[in-house]
């Protein structure tokens, strides 16, 4: 898997990214002013609209990061009265929730997002009411020192020097940092990204001594980019597909709108996926589909790949001509041929259509699938038409059109081959290397 490719960057980077590093020109260099009424509207604003958007769309990991870090500030605030002293229930306060915050954001990382159900809210709820009771018990009036594990210094205090967070802390924000972009590599979701970017513009606020302007400014900032993820997040399932992770129909019927010649399109279709997918069963048939569609979006010559139904996907190629696009559907093509992967297998278990009508069906006993030995890999085919506009077609729909007519004929001339339309262009088929 290429993990650090050009659009994960993008992804990581945007809109999340762009927002801090907005932040930390504001605040730190000053080319505009901001008052500290302005600062407060700002962080009242992101976490009240944080919540309710969170809740109307059920987001429970963001919904509970936001009032982590709403609550974490707040005691803070109170435990310090205004100053984080070298002692004192303010320093303590100040080691404990830099200590915790970085643990929290990987716990909300790593659970599943169920939406706002009781068994979800109760144990994030438990969690917040276990910290707050410890923070409360080491922050007690007359205490001057919390607990050792706080504040331990070790690997030699000039390696910490930089920064005033206490050095179990630091750690704990580098692992945290490692866990949450590692998890985004391999999810490539929004919240993911969210989470990494608020925890930094956190440590930001504790960094500029958790209190103030620039602090209150920084946690405000890591709301605004939480609350960014859901709007992203809502985008995402619009225009992806959740299956294989590739751009959807609607995303696909978008990118049309804007295309102008020259471009080309391939439509892509897996071999005999019917007849594997009821051998196989539908699990192992969404396993082809992830496969193929992990290759698809790896597609060279500028291509984007879309899946717009089924087991039928299509590539947009803009500004490139047909002849130009050939050699890189041959290489996709072969390349998917050369794949093979071995099927989870398991018991195919929905046997009652989905719908309204289900409960009327009469539920028949699970029937398990045949599955491949498990020594036996397993390997897929596909065929793929091309089109690029002519004379004869210059609409988009037309090129659909044949595209979709080249594929039948690949189709009908054996599968496992790319085919080109015929309109306005020399007959042509590939099969194997290109000469």
């Amino acid at each position: 898997m290429d993990l650090w490719n050009k659009r994960t960057l993008i992804s990581l980077a945007f809109p999340a990214g762009l927002l801090l590093l907005a932040a930390v020109l504001l605040l730190e260099t000053g080319l505009v002013p901001l008052s500290s009424s302005v600062i407060d509207f700002y962080y009242y604003a992101v976490f009240l609209s944080g919540v309710l958007l969170a809740w109307r769309f059920h987001s429970s990991r963001v919904l509970f990061a936001l009032i982590t870090l709403l609550l974490a500030h707040r005691a803070l605030e109170f435990f310090a009265a205004g100053s984080v002293s070298a002692s004192g229930p303010g320093h303590i306060a100040f080691e404990a929730i830099a200590f915790l915050l970085p643990v929290n954001f990987v716990i909300l990382a790593a659970v599943r997002e169920r939406g706002l159900v009781l068994p979800s809210i109760a144990f994030n709820f438990c969690l917040l009411f276990v910290e707050a009771v410890f923070v409360a018990i080491i922050c007690r009036p007359g205490q001057t020192t919390g607990p050792g594990f706080l504040h331990s210094t070790f690997l030699g205090q000039d390696l910490f020097g930089w920064t005033i967070i206490p050095p179990p802390a630091l750690l704990v924000f580098i692992s945290a940092f490692a866990i949450l972009l590692t998890r985004f590599l391999l999810y490539r979701k929004p919240v993911e990204s969210g989470l990494f970017w608020s925890l930094a513009a956190t440590f930001l606020a504790l960094q500029a001594g958790g209190l103030g302007r620039s602090s209150r400014a920084y946690m405000a900032t890591g709301g605004l980019i939480l609350v960014s993820s859901i709007i992203e997040n809502s985008y995402h399932l619009a225009y992806h597909d959740e299956l294989t992770g590739l751009p959807a129909r609607r995303a696909f019927n978008e990118a049309l709108l804007g295309l102008e010649e020259p471009y080309a399109m391939a439509v892509v279709d897996i071999d005999h996926f019917k007849r594997f997918n009821d051998r196989f069963g539908h699990e192992t048939g969404d396993e082809v589909l992830r496969m193929v569609a992990s290759r698809l979006a790896l597609v060279t010559g500028g291509g984007q790949a879309f899946r717009v139904g089924g087991e039928e996907f299509s590539i947009l190629f803009p500004g490139k001509s047909l002849t130009e696009t050939l050699p890189h559907l041959e290489s996709l093509r072969t390349e998917i041929e050369a794949s093979t992967f071995r099927p989870r297998g398991g018991i195919e278990r929905r046997v009652t259509p989905r719908g309204p009508d289900r409960r009327n069906v009469r539920r028949k006993s699970i029937r398990p699938r045949p599955t491949p030995p498990q020594n036996d890999r397993l390997s897929v085919t596909v065929s793929i038409g091309a089109a690029a506009p002519t004379i004869r077609t210059q609409l988009v729909e037309e090129v659909i059109k044949s595209a979709d007519e080249a594929l039948y004929r690949a189709k009908e001339s054996g599968r496992n081959r790319v085919e080109v339309a015929t309109a306005g262009v020399r007959p042509s088929r590939f099969k194997g290397s290109l000469a």
